[in-house]
């Protein structure tokens, strides 16, 4: 028998995707299947931990934001979407996105490399970072990108005198601090003053850099860009950092007589990881409030409509991702209120490093078999020399768990594997893509013998 996994929503029809596990999950004779294919049929071909990627997920939600764009901006003077590489990349991710008209937005040589192997054009390709090298940036270069987010004034020089090496023009987008506070954790909230991203608005920083690029002669000042931070559920932070970088582009057109043609609004567009977190808005409803944010500034300013992209990239590929673990030791505790289960499980920390960095809450369900008898107070945590090596704070698990069985942490595509680490000399996991009854490696397995070839004295 055939049934939707507990608490499942399949996508709305504009466009939102308000379950916690991938569009195609079922449970098939009590037994977690993702894509048409069991958990244990996948742990017994391709190990354990391991990390599931359901391509039919991914790729519509990245086709939901794509219509989203289009049917928002398709009046004004168009968008693009920049599926941001950094929650997960790989040259099949790469290629999924660029079928689907998204570009990629990458913040290193090797997020830049990933996209050219998968055949993306360099216009189709944004290179981010607040340090990049020299190397970096005369690859964006090469490679023709359509632009290159410019972090710092010191970064603007280097650019310029690279581009002037190479007689070379860089197309480049200034990031901008809107002073607008928003994201779950103080380390994923980027858009207020006190941190290393961006030419902050309120200090002048961001109208000198786009005098100072306006003058370069190996400059051209394409857009502006802002980004407030990560898993954010208002709306009202999207309008006000739009209306904020809105305001900057006005502004500079009124002094330097130039209307900066692209405004990139960022990401940041948040999920949910467990049935306790609010619905977010879906794909539909936050393009709309920025196209009202531009309408209104055309209207004002009497400047043309700029071009608009925006760079999701944990709304895309975090619940098109689930990690199946298999569970070894388990122990009780007894506490104040009661007990509390500790169920070991062969990952944790160096393959989901969010629980521990930003206290990040995730669910899990047993995936092996049902779930028949009743539930247990649960803490799900890793193998790692770490008290906070914890998989899942709190969770109700089956009373019958044991050593063997398969647990499964749905949105864990994003910052996953992007994340992982090799702490405690652990191989990273696998990554393996699902689709109608099929599973393909998209990146392999580590073994040791690729840690210790690493070791110049192995």
């Amino acid at each position: 028998m055939t049934l939707p996994l507990e608490h499942l929503a399949a996508p709305a029809p504009d466009g939102s995707f308000s379950g916690i596990w991938p569009i195609t999950a079922r449970r098939v004779d009590g037994e977690l299947t993702i894509g048409g294919v069991t958990a244990s049929d996948l742990v017994a071909q391709f190990g354990s931990p391991l990390y599931v990627i359901d391509e039919a997920d991914m790729r519509a939600r990245a086709g939901a934001w794509k219509a989203a764009i289009d049917e928002s901006f398709g009046e004004l003077a168009g968008g693009e979407v920049y599926y941001a590489g950094k929650a997960f990349l790989s040259v099949a991710v790469a290629r999924w996105m660029g079928e689907l008209g998204l570009c990629i937005d990458t913040c290193s040589e090797g997020e830049l490399r990933t996209a050219l192997a998968a055949g993306v054009p360099g216009a189709k390709i944004g290179l981010h970072g607040n340090n990049k090298s020299r190397a970096e940036i005369e690859l964006a270069l090469e490679a023709g990108v359509g632009h290159v987010v410019v972090d710092s004034l010191a970064e603007l020089a280097l650019v310029e005198a690279v581009a002037g090496e190479r007689n070379q023009t860089a197309p480049i987008v200034l990031r901008v601090t809107t002073g607008i506070h928003a994201g779950g954790h103080e380390y994923i909230s980027t858009a207020h003053e006190d941190q290393k991203f961006g030419l902050s608005i309120s200090t002048g920083g961001a109208l000198r850099a786009a005098e100072e690029a306006l003058a370069a002669p190996h400059l051209e000042l394409v857009g502006l860009h802002s980004h407030i931070g990560s898993q954010i559920l208002t709306l009202d932070a999207f309008t006000e950092a739009a209306k904020a970088i809105l305001d900057l582009r006005a502004q500079i057109a009124a002094t330097y007589d130039v209307a900066v043609p692209e405004i990139d609004f960022g990401g940041g567009y948040a999920i949910r990881y467990t049935v306790l977190d609010d619905v977010p808005p879906s794909a539909v409803t936050y393009a709309a409030a920025l196209a009202g944010a531009v309408t209104t500034h055309v209207t004002e300013t009497g400047l043309a409509a700029p071009k608009v992209s925006i760079e999701p990239g944990r709304s895309i590929a975090g619940p098109a991702g689930i990690t199946i673990y298999t569970v070894g030791t388990i122990k009780s505790v007894e506490l104040d209120d009661g007990s509390r289960r500790y169920v070991s499980v062969d990952g944790g920390m160096s393959d989901n490093v969010r629980p521990a960095l930003y206290g990040a809450d995730y669910t899990a369900t047993l995936a092996s078999r049902e779930p028949l008898d009743e539930n247990v107070r649960s803490r799900v945590v890793g193998k790692h020399c770490e008290s906070g090596d914890i998989v899942v704070k709190d969770v109700a698990l089956t009373a019958s768990l044991g050593p063997g069985d398969l647990l499964a942490v749905p949105a864990t595509g994003a910052y996953g594997r992007s994340m992982g680490s090799n702490y405690n000399m652990l191989p990273r996991p696998a990554v393996v893509a699902v689709k109608d009854g099929n599973a393909r490696v998209l990146i392999r397995r580590e073994r040791v013998d690729d840690l210790l070839a690493l070791d110049a004295d192995a």
